[in-house]
């Protein structure tokens, strides 16, 4: 048979598969040899060539071979279960039971690592290790043969094999609760949450006291940012108090802004743990996340001394905890010590530093060296991070651009005439909306200081909408929303809005008339937002474009923005935003107040009278003050907005000026025509 050298087809690994069963192991080893010259990476090419050494009692070729394997595939069990074979054969029992144990830690439906393991583990008198090991093969045993293999699948990273596997077997046998839970894990994988929620809703219809589902499901909810859900989820749980537990129950408390809730639990976990972790390798990473989190939850309340300590504690961990630094940075009002600096910039050249961790170290560099005075360096270091992070990016400027054009098209005046008096008739909710690094955190802020209006979150309920809306059509070129906007009845409309009010009902604490919903991205879908809550109040927040660009340019966000990571992606997204919000002021007049940073920053109360004139409320001095409302706030910007009105801000990007010119070019005529 004549092979290409891009693929090796799946009949050849058959063949090579059935001539091992056979106990072909001298042709196998020699052929398998050969095959990897032509191809190197295969996985499990290499895996059946270790086999095969060691049915000849060529362990040291094995093992060379699995090492190799590693290098490239290190999640791979089947090559830890194999590693593990080969030092039974040498009779290594501390080597076998080590290996084995890596093996069912990445795939734990592997029956034949754990039968081995309770064989070793009684060879060396360890009964108690023996025991767990078989109770493993007893409920692998208990399982459908299909179900254990898909599993086996999955945890290898074959995913749509696992998948087709475990549909079989659901078609065939109907519902049962390892499958439906196989399926619902592989919908996470994919990152297809909703059928994933069902799924878990599902299995634990089946069996409510499944545990694992259970928190599973609780995961899947958070990722959903369905928090209410998620903690109703959680509760058969909560009695348990184990760490991990207490951890999600951090997580839904911050995602339903109960931060001191959240800070009480992190600090319940750390009392329980060591404060020095010794040799423990995993237990200090533990720890240095745990630090983080907590500090994330001081620093939304402004407690600031306390979020410094929490940060570079997790820093003092973990040297290169690249995501610590930052969060000193993103402060904005911290400054580094040159002893901190060096720390970070070994860090960043260490070549066992990892991906994300050096892109969150060039960022922090870039602040500290800004803050130092050396706008150079700094901008080496902002322009690395930047790289390094759009090289990982899946972000395509077309998406936005094709949804703007459609919405120009379907979003018209006279598609907005037709429609008046649809959707919910609350006007509870104040959309604050706009590019990132805009001044939408002040604002926010200045409006949360109003005894009428209650500040939240970005919250994620338009978008979600939306990509319901969309549906699962990836088709960038004609994809379905906007269009199906004009299939919604207003029945549908009404009931979108109202769902809108119901499910952000769990972040208004506070219980007063109006609260903000400040997701900037939200621009993109004010059609969507006027179809279903008609009364709501709309605030575009609007910066010149050399200041917002350079900002979004030197911030490094959590999650999303992705157009924030290149000179040309934010400059075309600003002009994109640009082109729709004109057009959102033909199609709607009047409808949407457009708020300039730099007004603000010149003349605060008349901007504050402007706002709430337009929220239709009385204006009030604690407007004026937003500095002292002591609110949680979440975004970059917290500490910012925790101070009087300051002009530092304004022209940063000057000092910077020599390596912005491809960013003016991007720009183009929006460096005028952006008022």
């Amino acid at each position: 048979m004549l092979l290409t050298p891009d693929t090796l087809p799946d009949a050849e690994l058959a063949r090579l598969r059935s001539a091992q069963g056979a106990g072909q192991h001298e042709a196998v080893a020699r052929e398998a040899g050969d095959m990897l010259h032509r191809w190197p990476d295969h996985r499990d090419l290499r895996l059946i060539h270790a086999t095969s050494l060691r049915f000849l009692g060529r362990i040291d070729q094995a093992l060379t071979q699995l090492a190799a394997l590693e290098a490239a595939h290190p999640r791979y069990s089947l090559l830890h279960q194999e590693r593990g074979l080969c030092h039974i054969a040498r009779r290594d029992a501390p080597a076998a039971i080590a290996a084995l144990l890596v093996a069912v830690g990445i795939n734990p439906a592997l029956p034949h690592s754990w039968k081995m393991l309770s064989g070793v583990y009684r060879l060396t008198g360890d009964m108690d290790n023996a025991r767990k090991a078989e109770a493993h093969v007893h409920t692998l045993r208990a399982l459908p043969e299909p179900v254990v293999e898909a599993t086996s699948l999955f945890s290898d990273g074959d995913l749509d094999e696992a998948e087709a596997l475990t549909r079989r077997f659901l078609l065939t046998h109907g519902d049962h609760p390892e499958a439906m839970r196989l399926l619902a894990k592989i919908g996470v994988a994919h990152d297809v949450l909703d059928d994933a929620e069902v799924l878990y809703a599902g299995v634990l219809t089946l069996a409510p006291d499944h545990q694992a589902a259970r928190q599973e499901y609780v995961e899947t909810l958070i990722a959903r940012h369905k928090y209410p859900e998620a903690r109703e989820a959680l509760a058969p749980l909560r009695a348990q108090g184990s760490a991990d537990l207490k951890r999600l129950d951090a997580t839904i408390a911050v995602g339903l802004g109960h931060h001191e809730e959240a800070i009480a639990l992190y600090r319940a976990i750390l009392a329980d743990l060591p404060a020095v972790p010794g040799d423990d390798g995993e237990l200090r990473l533990y720890l240095a996340d745990l630090h983080l989190w907590l500090g994330h939850a001081l620093k939304t309340l402004g407690r600031l001394p306390e979020a410094i300590a929490a940060y570079t504690h997790a820093a003092d961990l973990r040297p290169d905890f690249g995501d610590a630094w930052w969060s000193l940075a993103n402060l904005k009002t911290y400054r580094f010590t040159p002893e901190a600096v060096e720390i970070m910039r070994a860090a960043e050249v260490a070549p066992a530093t990892g991906a994300a961790d050096r892109v969150h170290l060039n960022f922090a560099l870039g602040k500290a060296l800004e803050d130092a005075g050396d706008p150079q360096q700094s901008w080496r270091h902002y322009a690395r991070g930047n790289a390094l992070q759009r090289e990982a990016s899946q972000y395509r400027p077309e998406i936005l651009e094709t949804n703007t054009r459609l919405q120009k098209q379907v979003c018209t005046n006279a598609f907005f005439t037709a429609r008046e008096g649809w959707g919910a008739a609350a006007p509870d909710p104040i959309f604050v909306l706009g590019l990132p690094r805009s001044g939408s955190t002040l604002i926010e802020q200045i409006l949360a200081s109003h005894p009428q209006i209650e500040g939240t979150q970005e919250l994620p309920d338009i978008q979600r909408m939306a990509l319901e809306l969309q549906g699962r059509d990836h088709d960038i070129d004609a994809p379905a929303y906007p269009g199906s906007l004009a299939a919604l009845s207003p029945m549908q409309c009404r009931a979108l809005g109202e769902r809108y009010l119901a499910e952000t009902q769990a972040q208004r604490s506070l219980g007063r008339p109006f609260f903000i919903d400040k997701m900037p991205n939200n621009f993109r879908h004010i059609g969507l937002i006027h179809l279903i809550l008609p009364h709501a109040k709309i605030i575009d927040t609007r910066r010149d474009p050399m200041s917002c660009c350079f900002s979004n340019l030197k911030q490094l966000f959590a999650q999303g923005q992705e157009f924030t990571y290149s000179l040309e992606d934010i400059a075309r997204y600003y002009r994109t935003y640009l082109d729709l919000m004109r057009h959102w002021d033909a199609a709607l007049p009047g409808r949407v107040l457009r708020v300039l940073h730099e007004d603000v920053i010149e003349d605060l109360e008349t901007q504050v009278r402007r706002l709430l004139d337009y929220c239709g409320l009385p204006f009030d001095e604690a407007c004026l003050n937003f500095h002292q409302n002591r609110r949680a706030v979440r975004t970059p910007s917290s500490e910012q907005v925790r101070r009087p009105i300051f002009r530092d801000g304004m022209d940063q990007w000057r000092a910077f000026e020599p390596w912005l010119d491809d960013l003016k070019t991007h720009l183009g005529s929006a460096l005028a025509d952006w008022r």
